[in-house]
């Protein structure tokens, strides 16, 4: 049975320009860039700690990382503005 998946915001403030780079490629393949230091990531909590633990590899004391979860509901209403696909639906299920 596949493990259940929420969307989440993980957005960071990275003080060192070498850092800020490595957490960015990392991000990349989770999910993708909303902006420059925020990312929209479909993940199992699984997922999300394997992630989490990387990106504290990475990150100093003086870098700050947000992880926020959306519940369904809340990611269905929230709009990008100027890009029509950022938040496009995914399927009710995926076959791997």
């Amino acid at each position: 049975m596949a493990e259940t998946k929420h969307w989440y915001l993980i957005c960071y403030d990275i003080r060192d320009p070498k850092r800020w780079r490595k957490a960015f490629k990392l991000l990349k393949g989770y999910g993708e860039s909303v902006q420059l230091s925020i990312f929209r990531c479909h993940l199992s909590e699984r997922l999300r700690e394997k992630l989490r633990w990387e990106l504290e590899q990475i990150l100093e004391t003086e870098d700050r990382l947000l992880l926020v979860g959306l519940c369904g509901r809340c990611a269905d209403r929230i709009t990008a503005y100027n890009r029509e696909e950022t938040w496009k639906e995914l399927p009710g299920f995926q076959i791997f």
